[in-house]
């Protein structure tokens, strides 16, 4: 591997217009992915979703370049019917689309903005790798005291033109004092056997709020990475939901710093998975001040050899007393050939906080499913009503009312 990705690493700036400043970092970069390799189960972070293996097996050799040049047909069908929207389409890695139809145009500036630094701290090998091949990256700034009127929505599109590569995207959103987004990520993949690696900032200034929606219900062979790196100033807010259920393999991390006072974040997720899918969510919330407040909440529904993770991790340093952090995992695992990990971790330094974590899994109850019956519903529909009734209390805590009837219509759910 290590030959074939410096090939495709020279071809990847050849004929670009990067500065040689960046140049010199991406080769950093490069070196770093080199020298660690990809993440593997001897990591304590990837001891439950070994990519190394799961692309070897899933993919086999990669290609690590993606030419990006050449643009792409839009395919209608990809959006999202009933929902006015704002949007950025991106197809194979490239964008092709930006449309902020709804906004006041001097309230949201979008910048081609290609800076990379050397000071990310997290030693992840995907984030090199990310750094190093990166094409184009994108910085998205709301102004002052301005909330989008509509949702802006990310289509991450992949048709059948590309088969064995490895996509890298980038985009940087930063939201100023008082300031507000409502953003969907849609996976919408049409390719097959593909490593896609994404990695998305996000800096919230005073009284900024964020919710973020993370949307992959169609099924695909592809191996999926998202990293979200979320920074927050006084009293901002972050809500991240995500519905993870089409990607063979599909690993979203959360790292989190509350930084400014009464700043709080809130993570909730669903797993709705089988025939052999592997999916994992991993966060880190950290409260780095006082009066800061975190909630997570992570349900799972497995069949089928399906097999879901959460690590779910929770600091607290020696200033940030009166912190408030609450975290939540709960399974039903429908067969015996499922499988669920959980790895709650608090890390305290302060005495004055009310943090605390749980995790369950088991079968769903067979008396429930008997008095269902009893009231006239036949085996499957009672199965079905309690699975439903499982996943709406996840669903039930999206604060965006259109949103959440818009995931509950996505995933047949009824109430």
């Amino acid at each position: 591997m290590k030959e074939q990705i410096k090939i495709d690493f020279e071809k990847s700036f050849k004929n670009s217009s990067f500065s040689s400043k960046n140049i010199n970092l991406k080769k950093e970069f490069l070196n770093k992915f080199i020298k660690k390799g990809l993440p593997n189960k001897s990591l304590e972070n990837w001891k439950f979703s070994d990519i190394n293996q799961i692309i070897e097996k899933g993919i086999g050799d990669l290609s690590f370049y993606n030419d990006i040049s050449t643009p792409n047909k839009i395919d209608p069908s990809i959006y999202l019917g009933g929902l006015e929207q704002n949007s950025i389409v991106f197809i194979n890695g490239r964008a092709e689309k930006i449309d902020f139809q709804f906004e006041e145009k001097n309230k949201v500036e979008i910048l081609d903005d290609f800076e990379l630094n050397n000071n990310h701290s997290d030693p992840n090998s995907l984030i090199d790798l990310n750094c190093a091949f990166v094409d184009k990256t994108f910085k998205i700034i709301i102004k002052d005291n301005y909330s989008l009127k509509k949702p802006l929505v990310i289509y991450h599109h992949t048709n059948k033109k590309i088969k064995s590569k490895n996509i890298n995207l980038r985009l940087n959103f930063i939201l100023e004092k008082n300031s507000s987004l409502k953003l969907i990520d849609i996976l919408e993949d049409a390719s097959e056997k593909n490593f896609i690696n994404t990695f998305y900032s996000f800096n919230l200034k005073q009284d900024a709020i964020l919710k973020n929606y993370k949307i992959d219900i169609k099924n695909n062979n592809n191996i999926k990475y998202s990293y979200n790196n979320i920074e927050q100033e006084r009293n901002s807010m972050s809500e991240t939901f995500i519905l993870s259920s089409g990607s063979d393999f599909n690993k979203n991390e959360i790292n989190c710093n509350l930084n400014g006072k009464y700043s709080s974040a809130f993570v909730n997720g669903i797993f709705s998975l089988n025939r052999q899918k592997h999916h994992e969510i991993r966060t880190s919330i950290n409260h780095l001040t006082e009066q800061t407040k975190s909630y997570q909440l992570i349900k799972s529904v497995l069949e089928n050899e399906a097999r879901a993770v959460y690590q779910g991790k929770i600091y607290v340093n020696s200033e940030a007393q009166k912190t408030d952090g609450y975290q939540l995992s709960k399974a039903i695992l429908l067969d015996e050939t499922t499988e669920f990990n959980a790895k709650p971790e608090l890390e305290i330094y302060a005495d004055d906080v009310k943090c605390s974590h749980g995790s369950a899994s088991g079968s769903l109850n067979e008396n429930s499913i008997f008095y269902l019956m009893s009231r006239g519903l036949n085996y499957k529909e009672a199965k079905e009503l309690l699975i439903n009734g499982f996943l709406l209390d996840v669903i039930e805590k999206i604060t965006d009312s259109e949103i959440k009837n818009l995931v509950k219509n996505m995933v047949g759910l009824k109430e």
